[in-house]
């Protein structure tokens, strides 16, 4: 009689055409880091439907709003926790994620699309002095030589936020575009970066400069 091969030999044995089943992860490190990278993934996924949705109608600006600036927290978070030495596009191509309106969106806007409109004199007054507070906030952190990317970046992006919410300001504006610049260049970099000393008081430069215009633009327009 024929003997049998053991339960544990048929059951790795692999049949014509069959494929074997590869393991991602040996260790519960392995596995945090995969999951990391899935929670990325999500984000960014999730982003470019919700710029599809605006453009598209289907949501209120509201909506869009809340969930946009959920979806950027989320992003700088993940971004942080998943990629070590790996850059945001790196992961995407890697990925073949053809995500155009969230790398707009996260990697060089870093805030919602704006919308302008007849804001009541108080939602203004609140905007102005918020802009002013993270204007003051965000070259105090400069000068005290924050240079990391996760540290400064979330303060630009909060001045943004509040620039592009102030009405009636020129598509122009000197303010706009000098931080708009600036969050451009750090979304670029991974959070674990730094500034090196020459950014870090180009950067000041630009930040009192484009807050001497905003100063300059609410004694024009008050």
């Amino acid at each position: 009689m024929a003997s049998v091969p053991p339960r544990s030999s048929m059951e790795h044995a692999i049949s014509e055409g069959e494929q074997e089943e590869i393991e991602l992860y040996t260790t519960s490190k392995e596995r945090q880091h995969f999951d990391d990278q899935a929670n990325l993934y999500s984000i960014i996924l999730a982003t470019e439907h919700l710029e599809r949705a605006y453009a598209r109608d289907c949501i209120t600006q509201k909506e869009y709003t809340t969930e946009c600036n959920k979806l950027i927290s989320q992003f700088r978070l993940a971004e942080k926790a998943a990629l070590k030495e790996t850059a945001v596009e790196d992961f995407m191509d890697l990925y073949e994620m053809d995500c155009p309106r969230a790398t707009e969106r996260l990697l060089r806007m870093g805030v919602p699309e704006p919308m302008k409109n007849a804001d009541s004199n108080t939602t203004v007054a609140v905007t102005v002095a918020e802009t002013v507070q993270h204007f003051i906030t965000t070259m105090d952190a400069v000068k005290l030589e924050q240079r990391a990317v996760d540290e400064l970046q979330p303060l630009l992006s909060d001045l943004m936020d509040c620039l592009t919410r102030l009405p009636e300001t020129p598509n122009d504006f000197e303010p706009n575009r000098k931080v708009s610049k600036w969050l451009q260049k750090l979304n670029a970099m991974r959070a674990v970066d730094q500034i090196d000393e020459d950014d870090a008081r180009q950067l000041y430069h630009d930040l009192d400069s484009a807050y001497a215009e905003f100063t300059r633009y609410l004694k024009r327009t008050t």
